[in-house]
């Protein structure tokens, strides 16, 4: 039943209060007087670990780590409910089970909106995501009203992540406005690409893993096992040379090695913590992740460059090499080939490789004063198991 009475809402947040846990809010676009009215009751401090209004375009990407396509849309407001707990699991004690709620909406602005007036609002925790969506009917409500909505929505849809017997925000509009809501089981989505349901996910910076996020003009593939210097120089001289931001990108799957584990796959990512995107794929080839990153800038060695030529890597067989390289080049996808140190000690660059003419624009050198780096991951593993 909706809470008609201010007597009725200071008690459904006076029952938000003392329900043991902590939340985190992130909100945008509009409804910021949440914050407010959870704050006028006493007892706020039990609750609330921090709220945060990244209202302007740069803020919100700093906030989630990346510019969504859409501000006000469903994905936006679960990546803003991730991100907040993410924040919160750091912020408050370890044992503490934190919720992040996202909200992002489109109300009556100073100019004509041409979309609807909208609100989503999302919850997380460790073991469910809730998102819901309203949409109200334009010219009914002033800004003023409609933040009231929004507002009240938010704390609704915050006391069923937190347990609190509370009605849905449906009751917040009239009949005639549709209103849509769905809480899942939080499936740990590294386990739903290990399974094969998913062939992409992005791990961002902070930590937090997204099915959808914007894809990176450029990426470099490896197994980073581990990451070394080699790699922060070899990224850095690409995005100088591009001019573009750059993502890593490691493949869960591979051509002549077992699948990696969830295990080696977390202790590979925490090397990237507060540095680098990194998209997790199940694209061992590169004409996998062309299908997967099309138009995208692959940064490569000279080593993988001349894989990517040899007919013996496709069984041998010509026309199934010409057709990849065909493919990979209709995709927009292009390499960035750095210098490497072959066993002999010798630098091997992409002048001394025999690249068809017909593909030669789909490769370009990394020149040595732009980047050389002599150590391998491979080195690093074999000098510590020979210190073992």
């Amino acid at each position: 039943m909706y809470p008609s009475s201010d007597a009725a809402w200071h008690q459904l947040i006076s029952a938000l209060h003392a329900s043991g846990r902590k939340a985190a809010l992130a909100i945008t676009g509009g409804g910021s007087g949440a914050v407010g009215e959870l704050l006028r009751v006493p007892g706020g401090s039990r609750l609330l670990i921090e709220a945060q209004v990244p209202y302007d375009a740069q803020a919100l990407a700093s906030f989630l780590g990346f510019a969504p396509a859409q501000a006000c849309s469903t994905d936006t407001a679960i990546a803003m409910a991730r991100s907040a707990r993410a924040r919160a699991t750091r912020l408050a004690p370890h044992d503490i089970d934190a919720v992040g709620l996202g909200a992002t909406a489109a109300l009556v602005s100073d100019r004509p909106r041409q979309g609807e007036h909208r609100f989503h609002i999302a919850f997380a925790d460790s073991a469910r995501i809730g998102h819901c969506t309203g949409v109200m009917a334009k010219g009914r409500r002033d800004r003023a009203a409609e933040e009231d909505v929004v507002s009240r929505a938010i704390m609704l849809w915050l006391a069923l992540a937190c347990g609190v017997v509370a009605p849905s925000p449906r009751c917040l509009l009239d009949g005639d406005e549709s209103f849509a809501e769905t809480a899942v089981a939080n499936v740990h989505i590294l386990d739903r690409l290990l399974a094969g349901e998913l062939d992409r996910i992005t791990a961002q910076p902070d930590g937090q893993l997204m099915v959808s996020a914007p894809r990176l003009p450029v990426l470099f593939p490896g197994s980073f096992n581990p990451m070394h210097a080699g790699h922060v120089l070899l990224a850095r001289a690409a995005e100088e040379l591009t001019q573009q931001p750059l993502a890593f990108e490691i493949s869960a799957t591979n051509v002549d090695k077992p699948p990696l584990e969830g295990r080696a796959i977390k202790q590979r990512l925490a090397q990237f913590a507060w540095k680098s995107p990194v998209e997790l794929t199940r694209a061992p080839t590169f004409l996998e992740k062309s299908r997967l990153f099309p138009g995208t800038t692959f940064v490569i060695g000279a080593d993988t460059a001349e894989r990517l030529i040899a007919t013996k890597y496709y069984g041998d067989d010509q026309v199934r090499m010409h057709a990849a390289l065909e493919e990979i080049a209709n995709s927009g996808a292009s390499f960035l080939v750095a210098g490497r140190v072959d066993a002999a000690g010798r630098l091997r660059t992409l002048g001394d490789i025999s690249v068809p003419r017909r593909y030669a624009d789909l490769f370009t050198v990394i020149p040595e004063h732009h980047f050389r780096h002599d150590v391998s991951s491979s080195d690093i593993r074999a000098r510590r198991s020979s210190n073992q």
